[in-house]
């Protein structure tokens, strides 16, 4: 019996760190949807449930933490981890991200050795509460 792929959804609006995000976990065995913006993102999720969702922070229009709170308005994500992958890591940055609602930080750049692993444990953790 093989285990049901999961999906990881990927909001990022650079097209070079969204594909490297797609490469990396579809290796891993991955199902990978993107989107290259918030607004984008808020529409294809309406139709998806993702095992966890990555948002970058440092959007235009609409920035990582106002779509975590629009993300967590959305009853058929609960429990879905929201984690940020963000080059923000000046003191208090974390923990912005954290009261913002995001489960988890991932700093950028992404550990391509490490990420998989990084997102795995997002996962598991919200499956096992």
């Amino acid at each position: 019996m093989t285990e049901e792929k999961k999906l990881v959804m990927c909001i990022e609006d650079n097209p070079d760190n969204r594909t490297l995000v797609v490469r990396v976990l579809m290796a891993e065995g991955y199902d990978v949807v993107t989107a290259g913006n918030a607004k984008e993102g808020l529409s294809l999720v309406r139709n998806l449930h993702p095992d966890v969702i990555l948002i970058d922070i440092n959007m235009p229009e609409i920035d990582g933490f106002t779509l975590t709170a629009k993300l967590r308005e959305m009853k058929h994500l609960d429990g879905v981890p929201v984690v940020a992958i963000t080059a923000n890591v000046m003191k208090g940055d974390r923990e912005k991200t954290f009261a913002a609602g995001c489960d988890g930080y991932i700093q950028k750049p992404i550990n391509v050795d490490l990420f998989p692993q990084q997102v795995a444990k997002f996962i598991k953790e919200a499956h096992t509460l």
